[in-house]
């Protein structure tokens, strides 16, 4: 395991990202673009200890547990300056509109630095697949080519693999990634309200079991 500053919040506070492997398929898995979603967030960290005490698997991984770091710091789901990040991608359908200042996207497409941070890197490492954890109604939102492994994981959860996420998502990873850029994203959905060790228990083996499907897709 190689630990790294992936980039730094609108605070400062660094982004931690940690890199396993050196050959096969390279696969993204990303935490807490919602700083409130504790559920994504606990099995994004259940995985890095995880992972952290053996790793055999034939991928390049790259892990951050927690893209806005500042918002999980402050049990809020957009980050410091207000913004949620999952609507700030620079996608071709992002607008300045917002129907509640929840989902407020800001002013300017990719103007918050957590967001330039993961911009950056993806136009760099080009993964074969992006797993983004979140919380809401149990699902599997699947946006490009991702089925298959949307369907290892799955196999563990007995979630619902969908193609819309059922109401408009403007300017988030999914469309820029997975639609736009030919990097399939899958958008899990954690059940909001499970306690830590059902995350855990649950969660943690089905993105490994979504790792191991990634090995025979090169």
């Amino acid at each position: 395991m190689n630990a790294f500053v992936f980039g730094h919040s609108m605070s400062g506070l660094p982004i931690m990202g940690y890199r396993f492997g050196s050959e096969g398929p390279r696969v993204f898995i990303l935490g807490g673009v919602h700083g409130d979603e504790i559920e994504g967030i606990w099995a994004t960290h259940g995985l890095l200890s995880k992972l952290a005490e053996s790793f055999d698997f034939k991928i390049q991984l790259t892990l951050v547990p927690v893209l806005n770091i500042d918002g999980m710091l402050a049990r809020e789901r957009r980050n410091s300056r207000g913004i949620d990040l999952n609507r700030n991608m620079p996608s071709n359908d992002w607008t300045s509109e917002v129907a509640t200042e929840r989902y407020f996207p800001g002013t300017q497409a990719g103007s918050e630095s957590e967001n330039k941070a993961l911009v950056d890197f993806l136009a760099s490492e080009k993964p074969a697949l992006i797993i983004s954890m979140h919380s809401w109604k149990p699902m599997l939102n699947i946006n490009g080519d991702c089925r298959a492994a949307a369907e290892a994981i799955a196999s563990k959860t007995g979630y619902v693999i969908e193609e819309t996420i059922g109401y408009p998502t403007p300017g988030c990873l999914g469309t820029y990634a997975g639609l736009e850029r030919s990097m399939p994203t899958i958008t899990y959905e954690v059940e909001r309200g499970l306690d830590q060790a059902s995350v855990l228990r649950d969660h943690v083996p089905a993105l490994l079991n979504g790792l191991r499907f990634m090995e025979t897709s090169r």
